[in-house]
């Protein structure tokens, strides 16, 4: 399929829209609509290269009253060589083109390597993904239309699904934030205020954003980040969690890895039997909640021919170890940090230094320590706080100082008591099927044309 792009363009149209057939999605690798034009790789980082009007369902059975289109941009991997990626953004049902309105950048928990559990399939009507986190984080990004914002939720683990990679998360989405601002059809501009947001495997991919994000795109106005047991320490978490009942996410990460890296994959066929291996083939096609089901308890050092802790000490394991640690760049936004003091995922510590990392890299950090939730229970209880903290970003006002604060449960206050009746008002919204609108009074802080306007 040709492809004609104005990229002299201060805004990019994509003419041709490919729209979506039937009720039963195609998964991502045998939907033609992932396969990039030939010669893309030339193009502007976020080039929109093809679009689509999708439908967007929860648990891909009631059907959703927003708007939604998918967008296939030009991006890079881990290495920078160019690749195609995926977007789907949303406006609420009754968004109007002439409102000024935030983007928030929202990055779902996908945590598998399986392609059902991409966010641009798993939201979809028709989707099949029995398993798949995002499907239960929409309830979540839901809130985020009621405000009146516009959303974008990149499959940021990319086409092949490399859960826990370093850096190219962040290039996935960033350039899925170029991409957005482009397509016309969401109304937004380059000074289009950026939310960040994520929590677990979607905390640790929006960490990857913020930190790339001075770098990589500093022309992206990233008002905010709010993080949710964000891991902090990918490979800490690998050694805590092996042999647990939670061992099926680590053995995912390490089985998208090995791809990627080639050190870690020569250290893993050296070492590993062939039992191993072809759980590790295994576990690419489960989704995550199988993944874990399937592998629970199990553990690593029953497949490798030496101690696991000698195989993490190889210099090309701790090279992949050092590479995934978070917070050896400084966000140049603010940061909202939240973590379960008892998560039994996450260890408190590893954020804990994370959250130190970026401090003394001189980032704005707010850090709340929850005492009574544990890992799942807090992505919904802190969803108010969350919610609340960047409509203060995206409307200007003051930060609170920068500080770390043990609190009992984020839901133990007045506000948070509203912001749960707000999420259930809007889950009841979704589960009966009626439309996700703007029903709050959008505040925006002045971008920099209007402030311009204003001094002229």
């Amino acid at each position: 399929m040709s492809v004609n792009v104005d990229v002299s363009a201060d805004r990019v149209c994509v003419p041709k829209v490919v729209r979506s057939r039937g009720r039963r999605p195609l998964l991502p690798d045998a939907d033609p609509f992932y396969q990039p034009p030939s010669g893309f790789g030339v193009l502007p980082k976020g080039t929109v290269l093809r679009s689509r009007k999708v439908e967007i369902a929860l648990f891909g059975l009631v059907k959703q009253k927003f708007s939604a289109w998918q967008l296939l941009y030009r991006s890079c991997d881990l290495n920078g060589v160019p690749e195609a990626a995926v977007t789907t953004v949303l406006l609420p049902a009754d968004a109007r083109p002439d409102v000024d309105r935030p983007l928030l950048a929202y990055q779902c928990a996908i945590d598998a390597v399986a392609p059902q559990c991409f966010p641009s399939y798993a939201l979809r009507l028709g989707a099949r993904a029995f398993g798949a986190v995002p499907q239960l984080e929409l309830m979540i990004i839901a809130n985020a239309l009621d405000r009146g914002w516009a959303v974008s939720i990149a499959d940021h683990e990319g086409r092949s699904g490399y859960f826990g990679a370093a850096r190219e998360p962040g290039y996935r989405v960033l350039d899925g934030i170029r991409a957005a601002m482009n397509f016309v059809p969401l109304g937004l501009s380059a000074d289009t205020a950026v939310g960040v947001w994520g929590y677990s495997g979607g905390g640790m991919a929006s960490s990857w954003v913020i930190e790339m994000a001075p770098e990589y795109a500093p022309e992206i106005d990233i008002v905010g980040a709010a993080l949710g047991a964000s891991v902090g320490d990918p490979g800490e978490t690998f050694i805590r969690l092996n042999g647990t009942m939670h061992a099926g996410l680590p053995s995912l990460v390490v089985a998208g890895l090995r791809h990627i890296y080639p050190g870690l994959d020569r250290v893993l066929r050296q070492h590993t039997n062939a039992e191993g291996l072809a759980r590790l083939d295994e576990i690419e096609k489960l989704s995550t909640a199988a993944a874990v089901l399937r592998f629970a308890g199990d553990d690593f050092d029953h497949y490798i021919d030496i101690p696991l802790a000698d195989l993490l000490a190889t210099p090309e394991v701790l090279e992949v170890l050092d590479d995934l640690r978070l917070g050896n760049r400084t966000p140049q936004c603010p940061v909202l940090m939240m973590q379960p003091v008892h998560d039994q995922i996450i260890a408190v510590d590893d954020v804990d230094g994370q959250a130190k990392r970026y401090r003394d890299g001189g980032a704005h950090v707010e850090y709340l320590r929850d005492q009574l939730s544990e890992h799942v229970s807090l992505m919904v209880l802190a969803a108010p706080a969350a919610l609340e903290w960047l409509s203060d970003r995206f409307a200007g006002r003051p930060l609170a100082r920068p500080r770390t604060k043990n609190v009992l449960s984020v839901a133990l206050s007045v506000k948070a008591i509203r912001g749960y009746t707000r999420l259930a008002l809007v889950a009841a919204r979704m589960i009966t099927g009626r439309p996700i609108k703007h029903t709050r009074r959008l505040r925006l802080r002045p971008s920099e044309t209007q402030l311009q306007a204003q001094t002229a």
